[in-house]
């Protein structure tokens, strides 16, 4: 994975100027990379700043509106936890101290297996930084305030690319700008100019638009991946802990018709979240009702200790989002960069399933691409070319993994709600690919070093799938794989109710129509 280059205390000043545009979290990572290889930059962003106070205060008041998955959890794995250890150790400390966690990799073995545990070199590696979107966001925007020389402009409206022909190839451009608009004078626009636009805006990006209507060749893979999810926040009571992690009963499962899972936060919060695929319409209509959503999550055991009424309380209502795609924009193709002085960074350029939380650790590595790639090159093509080959040599092989995924689920939920039986074989392929599924399930369940190397996976410390060219790890899956699937498949079910046994469960529970009023309101009404 990159090596992120520090600032160069000696160096001096660069006369290029910079236009961020987003301050997400990988807007912000951006602004503070090229600020610290001595770049001018400033950032503009829609929305306003995040208010004064504590964590619960952003949470509870601060309207995002141009982040639509500000309400979802969102975590830093162990690829970028490393930059923040080796990069921004204050920074690292300054989320410590507003309550964000620590879950290292001894927290993530299998009861079982805690006995055995004896740290290993890479060990350390391993750990994941969770706290609420809105403190993470909070937490950065205000470290950049004060470590930067980044000038930050606040609820700027940009609402288009400003190019220009390259003198030297008429047929392609240049970026030389952003428009502005301000909603408070009349629309009134304007046009700030710098030498680089960076477009940081995520998944609501409209870069790639204006670029299009202006003759910009783009390139985009943009595959479905046919889910939507749903988050509701809780809060423990006083003093009351979380519920232990239980292998047997676990906080996180697949149900084949639905995925969940528990995602600690800061400061006694979490959040739960269920997953459905875009044709399960009974549940997703049902799921709306912070009742039925509870309702739904009391049936699964590994859910039932996190939101009993003794133990935590709801602190908003169910937050959706759906039209979630993989995504990779090219501006640079086989002839070369035809546009100029332009970057996409994060979310607006490579986004994947949100679910395996991979988004703010490869933007930030984006990000960090892109601030050593303009502080070691100087020509405007040249530079192109590089973003784009360090883009696929660090980040494609996440990407495609993340889609490989979805592919496997999208086949999934297909069979489910269409009554196939998934464990059936139709082919020596489809045989060799489950027997292999559950030889891996069961067998990082049982041994240490399988779970080991696919937590390595996990955490980004390693290209996806790498840890199978362990030969000590591909002799234990072959070996699971010969004692048979039946045996190894019990690895796999998850405790929790068939898809008939959920319905009918719904069917019969009646929810209060007066139930999430009575939540703060702020909270409930932020999606």
């Amino acid at each position: 994975m990159t090596q992120v280059a520090s600032k160069d205390p000696l160096a001096s000043p660069r006369a290029e100027t910079i236009a961020v545009v987003g301050a997400g979290i990988c807007g912000l990572f951006t602004s503070l990379a090229l600020s610290r290889q001595g770049f001018d930059v400033t950032l503009f962003e829609r929305d306003t700043p995040p208010p004064e106070g504590d964590a619960d205060q952003a949470f509870f008041t601060w309207q995002r509106r141009g982040a639509a998955q500000f309400r979802h959890p969102h975590a830093f794995l162990g690829l970028m936890c490393s930059v923040l250890e080796q990069h921004y150790p204050d920074l690292l400390e300054d989320f410590f101290s507003a309550g964000a966690r620590k879950v290292a990799f001894a927290d993530t073995i299998p009861d079982a297996l805690k006995d055995q545990y004896q740290p290993e070199p890479g060990d350390e590696k391993m750990w994941v930084l969770m706290c609420r979107r809105a403190t993470m966001e909070t937490v950065v925007r205000r470290y950049v305030e004060r470590h930067s020389d980044v000038q930050i402009e606040n609820a700027k409206y940009v609402t288009q690319i400003v190019t220009a022909a390259d003198p030297e190839n008429p047929q392609n451009f240049i970026a030389t700008g952003i428009e502005l608009t301000d909603r408070k004078c009349a629309n009134e626009k304007s046009v700030h100019e710098a030498n680089i636009i960076v477009d940081a805006t995520g998944r609501a990006s409209k870069f790639h638009r204006w670029l299009s209507d202006q003759g910009v060749p783009v390139t985009e893979q943009r595959d479905d991946a046919e889910i939507v999810y749903y988050t509701r926040h809780y809060q423990l009571r006083p003093g009351v802990s979380e519920p232990p992690r239980d292998s047997k009963n676990p906080s996180a499962g697949d149900l084949g018709y639905m995925k969940y899972g528990v995602f600690p936060g800061d400061n006694g919060h979490f959040a739960l979240i269920i997953c459905l695929p875009n044709g399960e319409h009974e549940l997703r209509e049902a799921i709306k009702s912070g009742e039925q959503f509870d309702s739904i999550c009391m049936t699964i055991p590994g859910l039932r200790p996190w939101i009993s009424p003794s133990q935590a309380t709801p602190t908003t209502a169910p937050f959706g989002i759906g039209q979630i795609h993989a995504v990779w924009r090219d501006y640079v193709h086989e002839n070369g960069p035809q546009l100029l002085n332009f970057f996409a960074v994060g979310d607006s350029a490579i986004r994947t399933n949100p679910l395996y939380g991979r988004g703010c650790s490869t933007g930030t590595l984006h990000a960090h691409i892109l601030a050593d790639v303009l502080a070691n090159q100087s020509d405007p093509a040249q530079r192109a070319q590089a973003f784009k080959a360090r883009s696929e040599e660090e980040i494609r092989p996440i990407f495609d993994a993340s889609l490989n995924e979805d592919k496997r689920g999208i086949k999934r939920a297909a069979a489910i709600l269409q009554g196939v039986d998934l464990d059936r074989a139709t082919s020596l392929k489809k045989w060799f690919g489950l027997a292999f599924g559950d030889a891996l399930t069961a067998a990082a369940r049982d041994k240490l070093h399988v779970h080991r190397g696919i937590m390595r996976t996990i955490n980004l410390v390693e290209k996806p799938g790498d840890f199978l060219k362990d030969q000590k790890i591909r002799w234990t899956v072959l070996g699971y794989m010969l004692r048979g699937r039946k045996r190894n498949a019990r690895a796999r079910i998850q405790p929790g109710p068939k898809r008939a046994a959920m319905l009918q469960h719904l069917d019969a529970f009646q929810p209060s129509p007066q139930a999430d009023k009575s939540l703060p309101k702020a909270a409930a009404s932020a999606s």
